[in-house]
């Protein structure tokens, strides 16, 4: 199964609003068993966008196992996303308190109290776009890695590690 698939569902999800709770219950996406968080932020908010389809439309969903893993902050400073959003995450390291303020203010204060965001992001293990590739790359949450990548550089608080999803084979 690709997003391609799944385009008569993003499709009912767009035309009718459909509901997460309606999304996640259709029968296209049993099969997946994925964790409710990571369902929402790929294909929920993200299955029929252009970039993601582009960058990540070739990946066998079936095989993609996702876990909740402990990643070290400094394993984010150079981790790529996918190539039509190249930059993104340096554009929002640029101007961390910004990104961070814009957001409701429990998104600062998770920040300011523990280091680290409020919701994981997502990575995948770049083996699943290219076996001979390594490591991970950021899937969703390109502003998230950027505000911690900026309040690295800007040395305000950051935790030595963060919860991710990880998507692997």
């Amino acid at each position: 199964m690709q997003l391609s698939d799944l385009s008569p569902l993003m499709a009912r999800r767009q035309d009718g609003g459909l509901s997460f709770a309606h999304f996640r219950a259709d029968p296209a996406l049993v099969s997946l068993q994925w964790p409710d968080d990571v369902l929402e932020q790929f294909l929920f908010d993200h299955g029929d966008n252009a970039a993601f389809v582009h960058d990540y439309g070739g990946i066998d969903l079936l095989q993609v196992t996702w876990r909740l893993e402990t990643i070290p902050a400094s394993d984010f400073v150079g981790m790529p996303t996918g190539a039509t959003d190249a930059g993104c995450i340096e554009n929002y390291a640029a101007d961390p308190v910004y990104w961070v303020n814009v957001r409701p203010p429990e998104v600062g204060r998770h920040w300011e109290d523990h280091g680290t965001w409020l919701r994981p992001p997502l990575l995948i293990d770049q083996r699943l776009l290219d076996p001979a590739d390594s490591g991970l790359q950021v899937l969703e949450g390109r502003t998230r890695v950027g505000v911690l990548r900026g309040r690295l550089r800007e040395q305000l608080r950051v935790a030595p590690h963060h919860q991710a999803w990880v998507g692997r084979l």
